[in-house]
């Protein structure tokens, strides 16, 4: 049984106007999935669904094979648990502890419990210095933290994630994808992502689904869909820099058939290079 799973789904918003068509959509247990594609593809609106946030016009989401629905979705939504790309739109309390406290609050636990639980998250996202600062004078990228620590505090069993980059520089982006990377081995915690920057997907990504007009055109490993040009060309995607170098060590020899992480990257370079002196 899958951890969350979608059969048929389908939504339109007022007017007649169609957002998700049919999406078919697997997430194993502990497992780490991108969703891309263009903006308007949809990834949002489906997002929405996965905690009842939205309800499909048609079709169903199920989480351990139960389907989501109004008299389930407050238990549902303790263990779904969703980042928005607008850290904004989930930060209000006065003071950083006491919006990542919310979520663990609101779940009813005894107050050494969530003391606990905020003070892990706040460590696991390396913002204990700012506790106690307001969170409206935290910069894009500490807000951005700050929301992920809030929904890490709930322990949910899934941690979806909508352009979790954004707003990000680009060491922030690499500290958390090292922070993501943990949390399926560390915890058995299921991620589910969105992103344009696509350099993050070889680095993270198990599968990848490939939303347009708000239906699945594509679906595959890294490889089946970065290698996959004509796919990349009507999805409006560039291959990742990691892809494209793999594919030129590929061409002078090098065994890459699994990896592509940065170090399986420099090991290949590296072998290349002892075989050529």
């Amino acid at each position: 049984m899958h951890i969350l799973e979608t059969r048929d789904l389908c939504y339109s918003y007022g007017e007649g106007i169609t957002a998700l068509r049919d999406v078919n959509f697997i997430a194993p247990r502990a497992s780490t999935i991108a969703v891309l594609g263009p903006n308007g593809a949809g990834k949002s609106t489906l997002f929405k669904h996965f905690n009842g946030l939205l309800f499909p016009t048609s079709g169903e989401v199920l989480y351990r094979g139960e389907p989501v629905s109004r008299a389930n979705v407050r238990e549902i939504r303790k263990q779904v648990g969703i980042v928005f790309q607008n850290p904004d739109d989930q930060i209000f309390s006065p003071t950083v502890r006491e919006d990542v406290a919310f979520g663990p609050v609101n779940l009813g636990l005894d107050a050494e419990t969530i003391e606990h639980r905020v003070d892990e998250a706040l460590g696991l996202l390396g913002i204990e210095h700012l506790a106690n600062r307001p969170p409206h004078h935290l910069s894009g990228g500490e807000k951005k933290r700050v929301a992920i620590a809030g929904v890490i505090a709930m322990e949910p069993q899934i941690l979806v994630l909508d352009e979790p980059g954004s707003g990000l520089d680009p060491q922030g982006v690499e500290n958390l994808t090292a922070f993501l990377k943990t949390l399926p081995q560390r915890f058995g915690m299921t991620i589910i992502f969105s992103t344009h920057h696509v350099d993050l997907v070889p680095e993270l990504a198990d599968y990848v689904y490939v939303l347009d007009r708000g239906a699945v055109i594509g679906k595959g490993t890294v490889e089946e869909i970065f290698f996959e040009d004509d796919l990349l060309r009507k999805a409006r995607l560039r291959e990742p820099a990691l892809m494209r170098l793999v594919r030129i060590l590929r061409e002078c020899g090098a065994d890459l058939t699994t990896g592509y992480s940065q170090k399986e990257i420099e090991d290949a370079i590296a072998k290349l290079i002892r075989e050529r002196t």
